[in-house]
């Protein structure tokens, strides 16, 4: 009578074995790809790693002056940029941010709308705007100058993918109006797209870039694309960054519309971004 049970059964434990390693197959596949970047930018670009929920993190971005000035300048370390940064993780998902720089103040919201998932959906995608305040605008220049006039909005659509343990990349498609601009010629409204990665070298090192390419800067600016190589040394949790760009402005409207310097004259500037997380 037992062996007729058992056999009356074995289709439904059959198909219960095979309903069970589905699951399993499933949640390996299915698996949120984690780390495409250590931290929070490549180098000037936003990378699509958020705070995680409770952690702020202090932040100091600092851009010495020129290597072209010389000794003059002292080699850069004279007429530095530096930005204090407090960014918050809401959820693991929301990140919000506020900045001061001697260029501009800076808030921010960085959201995540998509993880990139193993044998599953191919990239991460996250969203981040941000509202600044120009605060390089002199009344004594402008004497009609309103708040409304130092206003800037900036919206990106950030999407990476991490190709394996060592190499991530990412496309940056983004809009930015400025409701002021010196130049008759530029448009308000601007759009640009960036590019970055990063290539992991060691346990600790790897190597960063990241590019910005303007879509309808006016024939006349005095402006160029930034581009911005460094590495990133993660320190026991932390990621500290040093590298050289072609940009001053830390701020997103600072590095996409306003970059001065030129590689190809050796104008650039050596920088670093050291954060802490309490």
């Amino acid at each position: 009578m037992k062996i007729k049970l058992l056999f009356l059964f074995l289709p439904f434990l059959s198909f219960a074995q095979d309903d069970l390693l589905s699951e399993i197959d499933t949640t390996l596949n299915n698996q949120v790809v984690t780390s495409a970047f250590k931290a929070l930018k490549i180098v000037n670009l936003e990378s699509t790693k958020l705070a995680a929920k409770g952690d702020l993190y202090f932040i100091v971005a600092h851009r010495f002056g020129s290597v072209k000035d010389g000794f003059e300048g002292f080699y850069g370390l004279d007429n530095a940029n530096t930005q204090i940064k407090f960014l918050y993780g809401v959820k693991d998902w929301l990140t919000i941010g506020g900045a001061r720089s001697e260029l501009a103040y800076d808030f921010s919201v960085k959201y995540r709308l998509q993880e990139q998932i193993e044998d599953g959906f191919p990239v991460a995608i996250v969203g981040f705007n941000s509202l600044a305040i120009n605060n390089t605008l002199k009344e004594s220049l402008y004497p009609n100058m309103t708040f409304e006039n130092r206003l800037i909005y900036v919206s990106q659509i950030l999407v990476s993918r991490k190709f394996s343990e060592n190499l991530s990349l990412e496309l940056a498609p983004t809009f930015f109006h400025e409701n002021f601009v010196a130049n008759d010629m530029q448009d308000n409204s601007q759009f640009a797209i960036g590019i970055g990665g990063r290539y992991k070298i060691s346990k600790r090192w790897s190597i960063n870039a990241d590019y910005a390419a303007h879509l309808n800067r006016a024939s006349n600016s005095p402006f160029k694309n930034p581009l911005s190589v460094g590495v990133d040394l993660e320190t026991g949790g932390h990621v500290f960054q040093m590298h050289f760009t072609s940009s001053q402005g830390i701020h997103e409207a600072g590095y996409l519309g306003q970059t001065t310097g030129d590689w190809t004259k050796g104008d650039v500037f050596f920088g670093f971004n050291l954060a802490r997380v309490f």
